[in-house]
């Protein structure tokens, strides 16, 4: 995989430009070291996908594509407004899953990171991962009292390939 496609807009504001050190300066919570971020890619056998668009100009198209490439875990969509993505079943919700995954992988806006965290919470999901750009140390919080590892603003397709592809 190249460069490019490994750092595309797919997997959002780079951490060293200024205005990625200025977006992370104020920041309170802190996630996991890439050491357990490691740890819970190369332990997970399955991922949801939460927002998983139809659209293969979409992040979350591009970042299930890739892991569906990678055939290491297996994976599970969700989008209430979609049917099927990439050949697979897409499930309206964390509920209708038929297993729970072990990571609850999240492209929605920060206002709805909140809702995702319940549903994760509600099912017993024990990792909550939110995409590049997302951000809110709210529900981060709240996933952690509840027993999830939280992982956040960190694209799981730069994670896996830098950390467990090697």
């Amino acid at each position: 995989m190249s460069e490019s496609e490994l750092m595309g807009e797919a997997c959002g504001i780079p951490a060293d430009t200024p205005f990625g050190r200025a977006l992370r300066a104020s920041r309170t919570w802190t996630g996991p070291s890439d050491t357990r971020v490691r740890e819970l890619l190369t332990n997970a056998k399955t991922i949801a996908i939460v927002g998983v668009s139809e659209s293969p100009y979409r992040p979350s198209h591009d970042i299930a594509r890739y892991l569906q490439r990678t055939g290491r875990y297996e994976l599970y969509f969700v989008n209430p407004n979609a049917t099927e993505v990439l050949g697979q079943r897409v499930y309206p919700d964390l509920a209708s899953l038929p297993v729970v995954p072990d990571i609850v992988d999240v492209f929605r806006r920060s206002e709805y990171i909140r809702e995702v965290a319940e549903e994760a919470v509600a099912i017993g999901a024990p990792t909550l991962w939110v995409q590049s750009g997302i951000w809110d140390a709210d529900a981060a919080r709240y996933a952690e009292e509840h027993g999830v590892t939280v992982v956040m603003d960190r694209c799981i397709k730069v994670d896996h390939h830098v950390l467990v592809h090697q």
